[in-house]
């Protein structure tokens, strides 16, 4: 059987090859490959590689850095659709799903193509008498990514393209179940022309996560997955000094006012909470409905619903499976404990016929009527094709149930009253908003990054706000005495 290794220092290598993990084809339910998992050591083996690559590559001129960041782009152009394949392999999402993942995952690359702008300094002569005053940006050294199954390729990118340009070098560590795509994205940085060490993969579990953690070596962590390791990413990598970014879970809203497009808001409902099988941060799982305009909503989300083809995501399917079994019968629980609440399934999901080979771990789409916020299928993020309908009395019921949940990630609102969308996005207190827009992942210029229990420290992800986490600034004042002597002077004589 295949093994996916680290990749360290420009290579594959094994490591101490003491433990390894299962890699499974979520459509199929087999075993295809194993992947190693670093133990300590070999975790600190990666560390030390970046370490010592980051002199040479933060001296690197930017005009190199770029033409490799550019080199970079036009291969993953060319050969997106190998990547796209490893992805459904072991995520399980659909070919197309790939496909927007690497997309959206390039535009930071293409951000990070214009870093001689974005870590320019500035300059003021004269501050004081004969005094001049200037800042600079500078990396920060060995900068780690920890990153969850759910975007192999586009949670990574994210942050190793602005990293890597500002000067930066990488260890990553990949989620254990997905591991392939992160190799494949190293060696295509090493055809680009990035010195060996400047990235490198290091695959593992809870060990690997602390050994990154703890190293002093390290100076930044940007994570990505659930709430609870998300704390304690940061107040572990914190407590050794490092800068961290520690991206949590959601529970996103969609909020649809009386005087909303229903069939717009139909179809985005269905697409952003069945989508990639709802493991998304930025799926809606919580769909506010007034009450006045529930009922005929409700009735097209379910019409649409119906129309979805499950299955394996390379045979043009809408949906595919669940990342593991383990995980499919975790929501599949969600599902009977929002029934035992009392909330009325429209859907039922969980006896799949599922156009697939072998055992895949699918789950039809699942769609809940009349939630209440003190059911479990409304407070806990399910991570699954699992959309529940709660019903309010007005836009201000649903604002104030918007704001009192702990999460703060994603909402968006769908309306045709510009007063009512104003005051939305002035008063809800959520990072990212959408208006008629169900999923509103900010483009490469903007930042991603929640509020409350979905993001702890204080930097959001690429855009300015990852181009001045990856970097420090330094302030620098001047003075030089004037010539004591004249001197020798061919140039063009001036009256000054």
């Amino acid at each position: 059987m295949q093994t996916v290794q680290h990749w360290i220092n420009g290579t594959t290598t094994e490591g101490d090859g003491a433990r390894f993990g299962d890699v499974t084809n979520p459509a199929t339910g087999k075993v295809t490959s194993r992947v190693a998992l670093a133990s300590k050591a070999t975790t600190e083996e990666g560390i030390a590689a970046a370490a010592a690559a980051f002199p040479a590559w933060r001296d690197t001129s930017l005009a190199r850095r770029v033409q490799i960041l550019f080199a970079f782009r036009e291969l993953l152009n060319a050969r997106k659709g190998e990547l796209a394949a490893i992805i459904t392999a072991e995520h399980g999402k659909v070919l197309e799903d790939a496909l927007g993942e690497i997309a959206r995952g390039q535009e930071v690359v293409e951000f990070a193509c214009g870093i001689p702008h974005l870590i320019k300094g500035g300059y003021t002569e004269n501050a004081s008498t004969k005094v001049d005053v200037h800042s600079i940006r500078q990396p920060l050294g060995v900068s780690a990514i920890i990153s969850p199954f759910n975007f192999p390729a586009m949670v990574p990118m994210w942050f190793f393209p602005v990293a890597i340009a500002a000067g930066n070098t990488i260890v990553l560590k990949p989620s254990e179940k997905d591991p392939t795509a992160a190799n494949w994205l190293a060696a295509l940085w090493k055809e680009a022309g990035l010195p060996d060490g400047v990235f490198n993969v290091v695959h593992g579990d809870k060990e690997s996560v602390d050994a990154i953690l703890d190293s002093p070596q390290v100076s930044s962590v940007s994570f990505v997955g659930s709430t609870p390791i998300a704390k304690y990413v940061y107040e572990r990598g914190t407590a050794s000094g490092k800068r961290v970014q520690a991206l949590g879970g959601a529970k996103n809203h969609m909020l649809v006012l009386p005087d909303a497009d229903l069939d717009l808001a139909a179809d985005a409902a269905v697409n952003a909470g069945f989508g990639a099988a709802g493991e998304r941060c930025m799926a809606v799982s919580a769909l506010v409905a007034v009450d006045s305009i529930a009922d005929e909503l409700i009735a097209k989300i379910a019409e649409r619903t119906r129309t979805l083809r499950i299955g394996d995501g390379t045979r043009g399917c809408d949906m595919g499976p669940l990342i593991t079994a383990a995980h499919r019968d975790k929501v599949a629980g969600y599902i009977d404990a929002g029934v035992e609440a009392g909330a009325t399934l429209v859907i039922d999901g969980r006896n799949p016929s599922p156009d697939a080979e072998g055992d895949g771990f699918f789950l039809n789409p699942t769609l809940f009527d009349r939630v209440t916020p003190e059911m479990s299928i409304y407070q806990d993020e399910i991570f699954g094709p699992v959309l529940s309908v709660v019903r309010v009395e007005s836009f201000d019921d649903g604002l104030e149930l918007v704001n009192s949940n702990p999460y703060g990630n994603g909402t968006a609102i769908f309306t045709n009253d510009g007063g009512a969308a104003r005051r939305f996005e002035n008063e809800v207190t959520v990072g990212m908003i959408g208006i008629n827009v169900p999923i509103p992942v900010p483009m490469a210029y903007y930042s991603f990054g929640g509020w409350k229990n979905s993001l702890f420290g204080d930097s959001h992800a690429y855009g300015t706000e990852g181009v001045h986490f990856f970097t420090r600034g330094k302030v620098v004042t001047t003075r030089w005495q004037d010539p004591s002597h004249g001197g020798l002077n061919l140039g063009f004589p001036t009256n000054a």
